[in-house]
């Protein structure tokens, strides 16, 4: 009941959209006969809400280098059958006659240049352009077709049967399209082009680039149906668990769901919880555990010995290498006052004060490269605004003559109030 509501409704929404497609297309039918005729619909005659319902609608597209609005081509076709223009009528839609009409446009074309006629020449290019159109818009109408049909027929099945038939059939379609892209050489493009750059961007580019945008509409088509299928395989088994239980049911209405913890057979589906540990504990007061018990104290114990001499021996060294770090950290600090002493006498002179000087002067016992990297460090440490009030020069010398590598020689350091 509910699949025969579901069509219903279908039919129903195709009878209005088509319907209202079909009138789109009779109130502007003036002009989209003239646009038949001249190969070509002016914009400005359209208002602007016409315009974008007669692209959505698919009556119209408008290409890429060019101002115009065309027709696309179910609407070329239906028109030319109506009004029997066998001229622009394509009887046969297959694609090796439309790339066999492609190559002699193209020769069409060649043999108008080497004559001289321009105005040929001119309506060849133009119905290369329209075949190349027409053999695009033939991918995309079936594209088009084939995300419709996933988003109607294809959601309207009732049984996992008709289902698996409509994926063959979209399936079938997609191999049809890529095997219809396949047969489009663009290596015997480039050679038809023959260095023409109108004739290559029609051609190569732009077919290029609608072919790249088919394989990767089919490639999001087979998503779709993968994820399509699934979807209903799921839907499927509930539906399936729902109908097999209620039958159960109807046939056991006696049946009452029992306490499965107070079963000894417990259904997997049931059993699904972890394994529960249960809890062991030393009985003293039986002979036979006797063994073990003493295995255990005397593998405690060895645990205990070994713990006992590890936390000795870093007792130990930490005793050892506790006064070798305090010698150090009292150099450091040193090292860091007299620093602090270069830095308070510079600031009582106003001229520039060697570190050098100052470590002779004073006696220091620091090795000269140890003393200019401390003081360096601390005119680093310093803040922004407080090593605005230092100017600090460098005396340097060039390493080496085949490197850039310089070495301080001696630092210089100025107070500069501001």
């Amino acid at each position: 009941m509910t699949a025969c509501n579901d069509d219903t409704h279908h039919l129903s929404s195709l009878l209005e959209v088509g319907v209202e497609r079909l009138k789109l297309i009779g109130d502007n039918a003036s002009l989209l006969m003239q646009g038949y005729l001249s190969g070509g619909v002016d914009p400005t005659q359209l208002s602007e809400r016409s315009l974008r319902r007669l692209v959505s609608a698919r009556v119209l597209y408008q290409p890429e280098d060019s101002l115009e609005l065309k027709l696309r081509q179910p609407v070329v076709q239906l028109v030319a059958a109506l009004v029997t223009d066998e001229s622009r009528r394509a009887i046969n839609t297959d694609i090796a006659d439309k790339l066999v009409s492609i190559r002699g446009y193209v020769e069409g074309l060649r043999e108008a240049r080497r004559m001289g006629d321009s105005l040929r020449a001119d309506h060849q290019m133009q119905r290369i352009d329209e075949a190349v159109q027409d053999l695009t818009a033939q991918f995309e109408e079936a594209i088009f077709s084939l995300w419709h049909r996933l988003n109607s027929n294809f959601g309207f099945v009732s049984n996992l049967s008709d289902k698996i038939r409509e994926n063959d059939r979209a399936q079938q379609q997609i191999k049809r399209l890529i095997d219809g892209l396949s047969l489009i050489d663009f290596d015997e493009l480039i050679e038809l082009a023959e260095g023409n750059p109108a004739l290559r961007k029609i051609l190569v580019s732009r077919l290029q680039q609608h072919t790249s945008a088919h394989h990767g509409s089919l490639l999001e088509v087979q998503k779709r149906l993968v994820e399509l299928m699934t979807r209903f395989r799921e839907q499927q088994e509930r539906s399936l668990l729902v109908v097999k239980m209620a039958a159960f049911l109807r046939e056991h209405p006696g049946f009452m769901v029992g306490d499965y913890s107070y079963r000894t057979q417990v259904p997997n589906l049931v059993n699904c919880a972890a394994a529960i540990i249960p809890a062991a504990a030393v009985t003293l007061d039986k002979p036979e555990h006797q063994p073990e018990l003493t295995h255990l104290v005397h593998s405690l114990y060895r645990e205990l010995a070994i713990k006992a001499s590890t936390q000795e021996t870093s007792l130990s060294a930490e005793a050892v290498c506790a006064p070798v770090q305090q010698q150090v950290e009292a150099r450091q600090q040193q090292l860091k006052k007299d620093a602090m002493r270069y830095f308070i006498q510079v600031c009582d002179t106003s001229q520039p004060l060697s570190a050098l000087q100052f470590l002779n002067e004073h006696e220091l016992a620091w090795p000269a490269d140890i003393w200019l990297f401390q003081v360096l460090a601390e005119y680093s440490a310093l803040p922004r605004d407080e090593q605005a009030l230092f100017v600090l020069h460098r005396e340097e010398r060039q390493l080496n003559q085949f490197n850039h590598v310089r070495v301080i020689e001696d630092l210089a350091v100025r107070y500069h109030p501001a």
